[in-house]
């Protein structure tokens, strides 16, 4: 386990990069006994700096939850961070070159909440508490370099899970469903960068059921003595592996009847 100190330092070194653009070291390389709950503690300590500044928390995301990715990084288990409001980008947005140090794109749908949802639920609690689901493309960022320059260690969930889940924005599309309309693990989307299919997946990469993922979440937050709360936005989890998105890039997400989504990277 980390001291205080440890925790705290590491959240004020994520909270400068993201300041700077200028990406921190692994702290899996500087702390090689992190644990999950130091990680998920260097995540919210970053919560009462963002407040102070008048962020305000709109929702939650889930990250890590198709088997490629699990497998990718030697997990068997989802991570989740914090969306903040200035993360919120309208769909057709033209994101600014200068807003983030590595930006890459997911696929996803979001979870619109009516209730909220506090610890274990089932899938038809989170139904019942769902007002409507939409199509959302998730901007990841990295405040954490990817690969240790010295031991060429990659980043591990720990690294993933203290950068807030490696999450930098959000992205909705102006379609809204009712959560029993579709059959959620056939939603899919066909992904282009600049005109290119670069990439398609289907719901069902995540956990099985997109409604499971928001089922893990209340749990995972719940031992953290957190909720979901009526109002917020979840992203359930990607079914596509990241797209690099250098300047330049424009992303349209097509998820057929289910709608669709852009943004435009400067």
């Amino acid at each position: 386990m980390l001291s205080t100190n440890e925790i705290q330092t590491a959240a004020a070194d994520l909270l400068k990069a993201e300041q700077t653009r200028q990406q921190i070291g692994l702290l899996s390389v500087r702390h090689p006994d992190i644990t999950l709950d130091d990680a998920y503690a260097i995540q919210a300590a970053q919560m009462p700096h963002k407040m102070a500044q008048g962020r305000s928390i709109i929702g939650w995301k889930i990250g890590l939850t198709s088997k490629v990715m699990q497998d990718a990084l030697g997990i068997s288990t989802p991570d989740s961070g914090v969306l903040y409001d200035d993360m919120d980008f309208a769909d057709g947005a033209a994101i600014p070159a200068t807003r983030f140090i590595q930006p890459r794109i997911e696929a996803e749908i979001a979870f619109i909440m009516k209730a909220p949802l506090e610890g274990k639920v089932s899938r038809e609690d989170v139904l019942a508490a769902t007002e409507y689901v939409a199509p959302a493309l998730e901007i990841l960022d990295t405040r954490i370099a990817r690969q240790d320059a010295s031991t060429g260690q990659t980043r591990k969930i720990f690294d993933t899970v203290s950068d807030n889940a490696a999450n930098g924005g959000i992205v909705l599309g102006k379609q809204r469903h009712a959560p029993e309309v579709f059959d959620l693990r056939w939603v899919g989307a066909i992904l282009t960068r600049n005109d290119e299919v670069i990439a398609t997946g289907l719901g069902a990469a995540v956990l099985n059921d997109p409604v499971m993922g928001i089922v893990w979440l209340s749990e995972r937050m719940g031992q953290y003595g957190q909720r979901i709360e009526a109002g917020q936005v979840v992203l359930a989890g990607s079914f596509i592996a990241p797209i690099e998105c250098p300047s330049g890039t424009y992303i349209h997400a097509d998820y057929g009847s289910f709608g669709q989504v852009t943004v435009n990277f400067e």
